[in-house]
């Protein structure tokens, strides 16, 4: 038997959790899926635990899930690189583990794995090569995207069988629900999960639930926006557990919830709000309706992407759906000033559910689109082409 390919991928955990969310999503895929002898190394184990509950923070190198967890002190031990060494999110990696790389024969792989776009550019810079300006390395850029010219997304692949599997067993579901403390929702009972930052519609949206014509229920899983859904209601130290009602509106709040559950989470229910990357990523593999609130920027250059993304995801759907669409997703990231979201972010929620149907059919599609291109098989594709290129 052969000797399993190496892959070294460096994470710093900087906000959200989002970025060690796509770094231990793809170092479990690499491992599991694809035989590498995987080491992710993070220097922040004890926010790391919160993904992974059953790591040990206090130690410096365990394995779990199949995967070689290292704590990236900033002493960085001596260490021998990897085949295919994976510096995400331009992390910069240690000078020691560089001068180590720079004296291999043959040197690794090394790719710097970049922030998911949808932006035009991406793809003319994807796999671009960049050499070290001291050492005879060369890094080469990786762009996650939306596009067969991209390096696409993270999918397992029996996730999508998974989902359908769930979504058509009402057993599955029921014990889903049972896990968060309720019962399984009426079938004429709206439901929402919402994931966010803190937003200043949140308020208007709320009420539009509350005061809206059908019952809705709305989970909440524990995050930034927790204590601003908890003042709406009137408490002061909302937590995990905690349930609240206004009009049609029921509210839970949800514990931290693992990355597989939280998969469980967007299958179960009618319509996603999400954030960030890694939930965005996992809200278009879930096939239903979504809102992204893009993680805000200096200058509102997150709203260049946010539209970016838009125009790529409403290709195919009719002129009033998209446009509904945009009015939501523009509202709810600031996208206009401020006193007019507030008077309109209602009512884009009410354009926005009279095409639910459509949008549904949209995202199941969009879903199928989007699974022909797999991220970790590209990676896996780029190492070998670069490998033959240097006659390995």
């Amino acid at each position: 038997m052969t000797n399993p390919v190496t892959c070294d991928i460096f994470c710093n955990v900087i906000d959200n959790y989002g970025d060690i969310g796509v770094c231990w999503r793809l170092a479990r895929q690499l491992s599991l899926e694809h035989g590498m002898a995987v080491r992710l190394w993070v220097d922040d184990l004890a926010s790391f635990g919160r993904l992974c509950p059953e790591l040990d923070a206090s130690l410096k190198q365990q394995n779990r899930r199949g995967v070689e967890i290292r704590h990236w002190a900033a002493s960085f031990p001596q260490a021998t690189p990897a085949q295919l060494v994976i510096e995400a999110f331009a992390c910069k990696l240690p000078q020691r583990y560089v001068a180590s790389m720079a004296e291999l024969q043959p040197q690794p792989v090394w790719i710097n794995l970049e922030y998911l776009s949808a932006e035009d550019w991406i793809e003319g810079c994807h796999m671009l090569p960049s050499p070290h300006p001291s050492l005879p390395l060369v890094k080469y850029f990786f762009f996650p995207g939306f596009t067969a010219k991209t390096g696409g997304l993270l999918l397992e692949r029996d996730l999508l069988a998974r989902r359908d599997a769930f979504q058509r067993d009402v057993l599955q579901q029921a014990a889903f629900w049972q896990s968060i403390g309720l019962r399984t929702p009426a079938t004429d009972t709206l439901k929402v999960s919402l994931f966010a930052y803190e937003n200043d519609v949140l308020t208007d949206l709320l009420d539009a639930w509350a005061g809206g014509t059908e019952a809705l229920l709305c989970l909440v899983p524990e995050g930034r926006i927790l204590p601003q859904v908890g003042r709406y209601f009137g408490a002061t130290a909302p937590r995990a557990g905690d349930a609240y009602a206004r009009g049609n509106l029921q509210v839970r709040m949800l514990p931290f919830v693992e990355q597989e559950r939280y998969d469980e989470l967007l299958w179960a229910c009618d319509i996603n709000f999400v954030r960030g990357e890694d939930s965005c990523v996992r809200a278009q593999w879930a096939g239903l309706p979504f809102v992204w609130q893009i993680y805000p920027q200096h200058d509102n250059v997150h709203l260049q992407k946010l539209r970016a993304f838009m125009r790529l995801y409403c290709t195919g759907l009719p002129p009033d759906a998209a446009q509904a669409l945009h009015e939501l997703w523009e509202t709810w990231n600031g996208g206009q000033a401020a006193d007019q979201a507030a008077a309109t972010s209602a009512q884009a929620w009410n354009k926005f559910l009279q095409h639910r149907s459509m949008l549904q059919q949209h995202a199941r599609a969009w879903a199928q689109h989007l699974s022909g291109n797999s991220l970790a098989l590209n990676l896996l594709d780029f190492f070998r082409k670069i490998d033959r290129m240097r006659g390995l």
